[in-house]
């Protein structure tokens, strides 16, 4: 069943608002939709100029997904987009036109497209469409089998304390799934310069602690320890958007963190005080404000 809603006045379709997309928890796609629009104050001014990767998984979280980097077929003229280079595409490609999510109209097209998750790179475009250098470093923290979400919050402490010594202004989320995310607002002298940074940070706490940590991303070394993964810093890479829903069972989200409720996980809390829902984030954002306001935190350089 179609129907048409207007919203910030914008008239778009919407379908199948009854379809249950969360199976575990009989969360629909009405729902979805809800979320993203009370969602939007926060979430939108961390994708707005970030050309957005969708996953998209039509017939809910048990069904089939698919990525989808070039603009949406039929997608409304007032949806932005941005042409960007993709060097080395394996369709020989050499540009995608990707979306802008920038207003709650775009949010409500693409949360009916059941693109459940929005992800993003850690650079923007600027008013003309061209990318720019960097401005967010990202360190990934998953947990190998025999360790979960506790044992990440040991390794972003250690971090945290390492980023600030180098002038870095941390920030924090869960990645909505298994692990945490730790990022920080920087500048930086070119687009390689992340990566080679977070890569020797990886490998400084690998060998301090080489039977907790590792940075090589080969699953037979991953028993037991947390994989700093440090190659989402690579420009061709994206990472999952704060306040965006996870394709997980129970439609968790990618949820900002105070670093107090991360070391409160480190010195013995459990990992489900750190799984958070559509209704315990929106709570959390009337509560704290965002977590996530990297505008408001200190922007350095990036140690040579």
């Amino acid at each position: 069943m179609r129907q048409r809603v207007h919203i910030e006045g914008r008239q778009l379709e919407v379908s199948n608002l009854d379809k249950v997309l969360f199976p575990e928890v009989s969360f629909t796609k009405a729902q979805v939709i809800d979320y993203y629009v009370r969602i939007a104050p926060v979430l939108l001014p961390h994708v707005a100029h970030r050309p957005v990767t969708f996953t998209r998984w039509p017939n809910g979280v048990d069904g089939q997904a698919f990525f989808e980097k070039n603009s949406a077929r039929h997608a409304p003229d007032w949806v932005a987009s941005v042409t960007v280079p993709t060097p080395g595409s394996s369709r020989g490609r050499e540009t995608l036109d990707m979306v802008l999510l920038t207003a709650v109209p775009d949010l409500v097209w693409s949360a009916n497209l059941a693109a459940l998750e929005v992800h993003v790179p850690q650079w923007q475009v600027d008013d003309e469409g061209t990318a720019q250098l960097p401005d967010l470093l990202v360190l990934d923290l998953d947990p190998g089998p025999g360790t979960d979400v506790v044992d990440c919050a040991r390794v972003a402490h250690r971090l945290r304390d390492q980023l600030v010594a180098d002038g870095l202004d941390p920030v924090v989320k869960t990645s909505g799934s298994k692990g945490l995310q730790v990022y920080a607002p920087i500048r930086c002298a070119d687009k390689e310069h992340p990566s080679r940074y977070a890569k020797q940070l990886a490998q400084q706490l690998s060998r301090e602690t080489p039977d907790k940590v590792v940075w090589r991303m080969e699953k037979a070394l991953r028993p037991g320890k947390v994989l700093v993964d440090w190659s989402q810093n690579n420009t061709a890479k994206t990472t999952v958007a704060p306040y965006s829903l996870r394709a997980r069972p129970f439609a968790t989200v990618s949820t900002p963190l105070r670093w107090a409720e991360v070391d409160a996980l480190r010195d013995g809390g459990d990992a489900e005080q750190v799984r958070f829902r559509t209704d315990d984030v929106l709570a959390r954002v009337e509560e704290h404000g965002d977590l996530f306001d990297v505008a408001a935190r200190r922007r350095a350089d990036l140690p040579a």
